[in-house]
């Protein structure tokens, strides 16, 4: 990811979450990662999460990578 895109992933991440009505801790647990991961994610602090990480939030969002990133 370029830095000119602003966290794009972490802020769709953030809205889809947000969009379940899960807390960050509850999505955490939903994709069995930790808490402090998925928060780094949404602030931008983690800019390109690992595909393991991303695997495990696109299926507790019910979608693939794919459709995630874009």
């Amino acid at each position: 990811m370029e830095n000119n895109q602003e966290n794009k992933l972490g802020k769709k991440i953030k809205a889809l979450r947000l969009k379940l009505e899960l807390s960050q801790d509850k999505f955490a647990r939903k994709a069995n990662i930790p808490y402090t991961t998925l928060t780094k994610i949404e602030t931008g602090v983690i800019r390109k999460p690992s595909v393991f990480v991303m695997a495990k939030i696109a299926k507790a969002l019910n979608m693939t990578v794919d459709e995630l990133i874009k």
